[in-house]
This record gives C-alpha cells, sequence and structure tokens, in this order.
C-alpha cells in the first residue's frame, strides 16, 4: 500500500515537472513514462486541478493544462540613491522565498540583487515594479523598470549598428557602460544561473533556456508576454528544488588556475540576422569584439548551417595570430563549419 500512494505521489510530482514543457500533451508524455493507462493519468490530473495545483482550460480534447499561481505579491520600488538592493531583498523578497531550499535561496539573492542595482545604477528610471510568483514547483519574478531600454544604451554607448548587437555582447559577458563601478558579469551569470531568463527592451526580446541552453533574439516581441515594456523587463524562473549551485556556475566559466571570470560560451548564431549565412570578415570581427579579455573562448557553433571562407579565417587566423593568449574552442560545428575552420587552421 505504501509503494502505491509513493508511486502516485511520483506521478503527481512528474505531471506539476513536465506541465510547463507539455501543457498539452502532457497526459500522453506521463502516460508513456509511466506504463499507465490515459484514464489513470487523468484521475491524477483532476486530483490536481481539483486542489488548486493545476490550471485546466479547454475541452477534453484540446485541454491545456499550466501550473496554477499558488501566491503572488506586487511592489515598486523608487530607483534613487537611497536604494539599496539587499534592504529590498531581505525586507520583501527573502520572506516570500522563505522556505525554499538554501541553494535555490542564494540563486535568487543574487540574481535578484544584481538585477535591481543595474537597474539602480543604469536604467536613469523612477521606479521598478517587481512581481513575484510561486507555484508547486518553481518561483518566478519580474522586474519591470521605466528607465532608457537596455539593449538602446548598450547600442548607444557602444555604438552599434542596431540593438541586436547588443544581445551578442551581453551573451558574451564582461559588458558593462559604466566599467569603474561594475564588471559585467551580473547578466552574464544570472541568465545562467536561472532556469528561465529573459530581458526585454525597446521591441527586442532575448529569451534563454539553461536547460537546453539555448538563446536566440527576436526583433517584435511575443504576445504572450501580454505588454508592452518602455524600460526594461527582467523574467527570472528557477525550479524550487535546483540542484545548480553559485559556485557551479562560477566554476564553469574560470579556467584551471585561475579565479576569475577567465571562459566564455558565445552562441555564434547570434552574429547573424534571421537566417543569414556567416559569411563576411565583418561578421567575424562583431563576433571577436571584446573576445581578447578572455583566457579561453568556446564558440558555439550550434544551429549554424554555414560559414564562408572569411569568416573562418579571421576568427581561426587572424585573430589567433594576433592574441596567442586567447584560446578559441570551436563546439557544436557542422561537417562544412569543421572543414572551414580546419583550412583556416592550417594557415596559422
Amino acid at each position: 500500500m505504501a509503494g502505491t500512494r509513493e508511486r502516485g505521489r511520483e506521478i503527481r510530482r512528474f505531471i506539476l515537472g513536465q506541465a510547463g514543457a507539455h501543457p498539452e500533451d502532457v497526459a500522453q508524455v506521463t502516460a508513456a513514462r509511466f506504463g499507465i493507462s490515459r484514464q489513470a493519468v487523468n484521475k491524477h490530473l483532476g486530483s490536481l486541478v481539483a486542489e488548486g495545483l493545476l490550471n485546466a482550460q479547454g475541452a477534453t480534447r484540446n485541454r491545456r493544462y499550466s501550473l496554477s499561481v499558488l501566491d503572488r505579491k506586487e511592489m515598486v520600488v523608487p530607483l534613487t540613491n537611497q536604494t539599496e538592493e539587499d534592504r529590498v531583498w531581505r525586507r520583501d523578497v527573502e520572506p516570500f522565498m522563505a522556505d525554499l531550499p538554501g541553494t535555490a535561496m542564494k540563486i535568487w539573492q543574487y540574481g535578484l540583487t544584481e538585477m535591481l542595482n543595474n537597474a539602480i545604477d543604469h536604467s536613469s528610471g523612477n521606479r521598478v515594479w517587481i512581481v513575484m510568483e510561486r507555484t508547486a514547483v518553481d518561483a518566478r519574478i519580474t522586474l519591470i523598470d521605466d528607465g532608457e531600454a537596455i539593449f538602446h544604451k548598450i547600442a548607444r554607448d557602444m555604438q552599434l549598428d542596431d540593438e541586436r548587437h547588443a544581445v551578442l555582447e551581453l551573451a558574451k559577458g564582461k559588458l558593462t557602460t559604466d566599467p569603474e563601478r561594475h564588471t559585467g558579469e551580473g547578466i552574464f551569470f544570472t541568465s545562467r544561473l536561472f532556469d528561465r531568463f529573459a530581458l526585454l527592451s525597446h521591441g527586442v526580446f532575448f529569451p534563454h533556456d539553461e536547460a537546453t541552453r539555448e538563446y536566440c533574439v527576436q526583433k517584435s516581441v511575443p504576445v504572450s508576454a501580454g505588454f508592452v515594456v518602455d524600460g526594461t523587463a527582467v523574467f527570472l524562473e528557477l525550479n524550487n528544488d535546483t540542484e545548480r549551485t553559485l559556485q557551479q556556475v562560477f566554476d564553469e566559466y574560470t579556467t584551471d588556475g585561475d579565479y576569475g571570470f577567465s571562459k566564455t560560451v558565445v552562441p555564434v548564431r547570434l552574429v547573424r540576422y534571421g537566417n543569414e549565412a556567416l559569411v563576411s570578415r565583418s561578421q567575424a570581427k562583431r563576433l571577436l569584439t571584446r573576445l581578447d579579455r578572455f583566457k579561453t573562448v568556446v564558440l558555439d557553433f550550434e544551429g549554424v548551417e554555414q560559414i564562408g571562407q572569411g569568416f573562418a579565417d579571421e576568427l581561426f587566423r587572424v585573430f589567433v595570430r594576433a592574441h596567442p593568449s586567447v584560446e578559441l574552442v570551436p563546439v557544436n560545428e557542422n561537417r562544412q563549419a569543421k572543414s572551414m575552420i580546419r583550412r583556416a587552421q592550417s594557415t596559422t
């Protein structure tokens, strides 16, 4: 009997954990995972809906499930010289997260204070609206300021041609418009600490999913965002039982024998617009901007179907010769890209 109850709890935990990724076919996924009938799964789904842990929408054949928001808190924080992000954490956010495991709490403290400090120091806004939500599985925080849009500010200060270039620079890390007071690490590490992270600013939407390591940049805001943002919105989401730790993430971007932020991973596909091929030296130079600040640079070619000779040559011959202390490590290249990279490396 005890085994049956434990199996039932395991099925319920699985359903709750999969509802976000499989809103329309969670019953099918669960039935396949546990080798049980759809009817048996539907009983669990019905119980979770009755208990208020799941929402159900639509008729039986087209039913969609989503996690119910069990607790929600909203507040407005003024952005002044007297605003202190650690006080906001202790006074308002920590009590809302108080029952979470210590690992999750440390990540939330880092992420919330870093993102709020960015708004205080960089947005030139008057206030930030903070929305906190809890479900049975995860916690979510959205921060929306009324200041200058982050991608617009970066593009202006760095004299970039397009705000989408700012996304690439943020993805590299060590980017700050105020080097005297900031290292440019906050957004980089926050995006990798949380399960889901996104920036919405001036019509550019930049989401990152840590589970799949997927990045993308869109010039239009998805309907699911639900609102228009004049300043900058930051979305943070983390599973309550995350096994990820601050130290693990920091260590991932540190080279052996070095305690600093000396390694980065750059999604090469962020250089291109739409489906354009990466063939020019100017595209390569854009990718290489500021990479001489790192000891190891992992260039992730996932999603890149083709690169040109000039693009590869600029990366793996010209840059390597000019910066022998920087190690360029290509990963996830297809056959065509590998061929071009080897050709460039053979002439160094």
